[in-house]
């Protein structure tokens, strides 16, 4: 079963594929299966061209697998992993020339 533990939109900035992204959506995701849990970072850059625009274009999208064990899903895991999160999409958007505006956000966070 994959879950977004967290997932929220932010301003941005990144170009990808010669389209201008002003908006991301980072996201905190859980899968697990089997007896097996895993802990993904993503972050996906999109147009956000005004601001009702979250069509969400997954071209740009990015992520690192940060925990992946035998077990199932902790709470006590997912905060200590959501102490780093910034820091794991900022090296992900590093990648692409991207940057996200975490004093900018554009919707509430959500919480799976």
């Amino acid at each position: 079963m994959t879950i977004n533990v967290y997932e929220q939109y932010f301003s941005a900035e990144a170009d990808y594929h010669g389209v201008p992204r002003h908006g991301a959506l980072v996201m905190l995701i859980s899968d697990s299966e089997a007896g097996q849990i895993r802990y993904e970072a993503a972050v996906t850059f999109f147009p956000h061209n005004d601001e009702d625009d979250f069509a969400i274009s997954y071209d740009a999208y990015l992520s690192k697998v940060l925990y992946e064990a035998t077990g199932r899903r902790s709470k006590k895991r997912e905060q200590t992993l959501m102490k780093t999160f910034q820091t794991e999409i900022d090296q992900l958007a590093e990648t692409i020339g991207g940057k996200v505006f975490w004093d900018k956000p554009l919707r509430e966070e959500r919480k799976g």
